[in-house]
């Protein structure tokens, strides 16, 4: 006996692909997500062949449609990769991504070089060494290095890493690992640069 679905989606068809409903598509994926230009054109293309697929259409009708929404949006401000690129740098910087990383996750999502450049210079205009900023984010988050309670000195070489696999140099990492006072690295990372 076959195994019964229980996901309602799997079981029914995608509905048909209009230009109206492209753009409730592209609305309610923008009320939901940041996203950048070239990601939400990726989720509205899949979609489109899914939608083609099931109804045995031509998807590249449709695609015409995705890049004149993709423009209107972007005239309206609905999408703005400058502004996507500084806001998930941040956010990711927050968690403890390296710079190298945030440049790899941003251009995953389709988002322009020179936007990620600018993201990443605004990103270091906030803090005087960013990676440096990072990963004692990522090592205070996992209580790695510094923040370990106990058998700092066992777990070096894991935590060295945990630190390099976020993309952190060994400078860095060893540096944030090796550190004795939190308070002080801490300092040392996040103080203001001065112009």
């Amino acid at each position: 006996m076959p195994e019964k679905n229980d996901n309602p989606r799997a079981r029914r068809k995608p509905r048909k692909i209009t230009p109206d409903s492209l753009g409730r598509i592209a609305l309610h994926y923008l009320e939901r997500y940041a996203t950048s230009s070239e990601n939400l054109r990726r989720v509205l293309i899949r979609r489109i062949r899914r939608s083609a697929e099931a109804h045995e259409t031509d998807p590249d009708e449709q695609i015409p449609h995705v890049d004149a929404l993709i423009i209107r949006y972007q005239q309206a401000g609905l999408l703005d990769d400058q502004a996507y690129a500084c806001m998930r740098a941040e956010s990711l910087h927050r968690r403890g991504t390296s710079g190298r990383m945030i440049r790899m996750k941003l251009a995953a999502k389709g988002v322009p070089s020179d936007a990620i450049d600018d993201a990443l210079e605004s990103l270091s205009e906030l803090v005087a060494n960013a990676d440096l900023s990072g990963a004692c984010n990522y090592a205070r988050r996992r209580r790695i290095g510094p923040w370990r309670l106990r058998d700092r000195t066992d777990y070096r070489d894991r935590d060295l890493a945990a630190l390099a696999r976020q993309g952190f140099s060994y400078n860095i990492a060893r540096k944030v690992i090796e550190a004795e006072d939190t308070e002080m690295l801490e300092a040392e990372a996040v103080e203001a640069k001065e112009f």
